[in-house]
């Protein structure tokens, strides 16, 4: 028998990928975990009949001659599964180091696992049913965001495209990502939220927060969604007891708090904005506390201002012609100067200003058409502090600094 499996606690994109494998391996039985996601566990109470994917239970006691591994690196313990038994690993997640020497492993950085088998399927000119299509699109939609995370990359853009062209139903891919929270999520929400602990490490602001739950059935990836837009922290690690441990569910909005790492610490895995752990036979307090010491040694430190700005900028008097800054835009091909006066920014003049000034036929000091204000930032700044600022100024370019002006 050959076998395909994924991760416990399982997503759309594992659900996905199973369904994938084993539309390319049709004497393959593909084993759905004993734990799903909530949302997931709804589909298939609806759908799962018209997929060639066997329960967990429902396995087949046989000799397992090879395994294909599907969304994730970390093989679960099966009976007739064995150090030797082949296995092929297909993900879209960092490579393990970990890894038995003899594995296959394609690894390739898309935004779901999903749609690197999707890519063997296009090839085979496979038909897909409207449900078949529609898992398929909510394993990539699931694990992009809709196609809006940074991880989302054109192939995962083409296999969703593709999918609908096959007949995948965007209502009932809507229904099943947005589920509301049970009433026990809402409990648990509260609890986080109540218990979440901020800090700030080399810039980035990194939150925790744990529960400590008896008979948690419901999954709490959304709970981590929600807690992660109320607080908006560069990184989110959200512990929960649950009968097999304490699970752990990280999110990250940047690269600067390395997730995959962390998991990694604990056994788990995953990519830089997302990642999980299951921690078997330890109390929560105990991770909890050997987590943040974790996170301390896989913060990097921020990029700043002063690594990319220009440095010995032309500056320009509040008095300086607009003609005589249109030539010195010309010559030297910026798009911003700071005005400065007795030592102070007074404002920034733009290349549009210059044009408008000009189309106008206005002989006027530059004073008269810069951006007004004395907005800068120290070279010691954050770029994340940087891009704020320009988004809440509107200028294009922000004068850097330093304390000694």
């Amino acid at each position: 028998m050959r076998l395909i499996l994924t991760h416990e606690q399982a997503d759309f994109d594992a659900l996905a990928s199973l369904l994938a494998a084993r539309l390319l391996d049709e004497r393959a039985v593909a084993a759905i975990p004993a734990r799903v996601n909530r949302n997931v566990r709804g589909f298939l109470a609806l759908y799962g009949a018209d997929l060639p994917l066997t329960p967990w239970r429902d396995v087949p006691r046989e000799p397992v001659e090879a395994v294909t591994l599907v969304d994730t690196q970390t093989l679960p313990s099966m009976r007739g599964v064995s150090r030797q038994t082949p296995v092929l690993v297909i993900d879209h997640h960092p490579r393990r180091d970990d890894l038995p020497p003899h594995w296959k492993v394609h690894i390739d950085p898309v935004g779901a696992t999903t749609t690197l088998l999707l890519e063997d399927l296009k090839d085979r000119a496979r038909h897909l049913t409207q449900i078949q299509a529609t898992l398929l699109l909510l394993g990539i939609y699931e694990d992009t965001g809709n196609l809006s995370y940074e991880s989302t990359t054109p192939r995962d853009v083409r296999a969703a495209a593709f999918l609908l062209e096959q007949g995948a139903s965007l209502r009932i891919a809507h229904e099943f990502l947005n589920p509301p929270l049970t009433m026990q999520q809402r409990m648990v929400y509260d609890i986080l939220l109540a218990n979440a602990d901020v800090r700030t490490i080399q810039g980035a602001t990194v939150a925790v927060s744990h529960a400590q739950v008896e008979g948690l059935t419901d999954d709490i990836a959304p709970l981590a969604h929600k807690l992660r837009d109320t607080l908006e922290p560069d990184a989110l690690f959200v512990l929960v007891s649950v009968p097999a441990g304490v699970q752990i569910v990280a999110r990250a909005t940047g690269d600067q708090v390395d997730l995959p790492a962390i998991m990694a610490h604990f056994g788990g895995g995953g990519h830089q904005r997302a990642a999980a752990a299951l921690v078997k036979g330890r109390d929560l307090e105990s991770v909890r506390q050997e987590l943040w010491e974790v996170i301390t040694r896989h913060v990097r430190p921020p990029l700043t201002v002063g690594e990319i700005m220009s440095r010995q900028p032309q500056v320009l008097s509040p008095e300086t012609p607009v003609e005589e800054a249109d030539r010195l835009m010309r010559t030297f091909g910026y798009e911003g100067y700071p005005v400065v006066e007795n030592g102070r920014v007074v404002g920034l003049l733009t290349r549009r200003a210059v044009d408008r000034a000009l189309s106008h036929g206005l002989h006027v000091p530059v004073r008269r058409v810069m951006e007004a204000g004395e907005v800068t930032i120290s070279p010691e700044a954050s770029v994340d502090r940087l891009q704020q600022l320009m988004t809440d100024t509107g200028w294009g370019q922000i004068p850097v600094v330093d304390e000694d002006g």
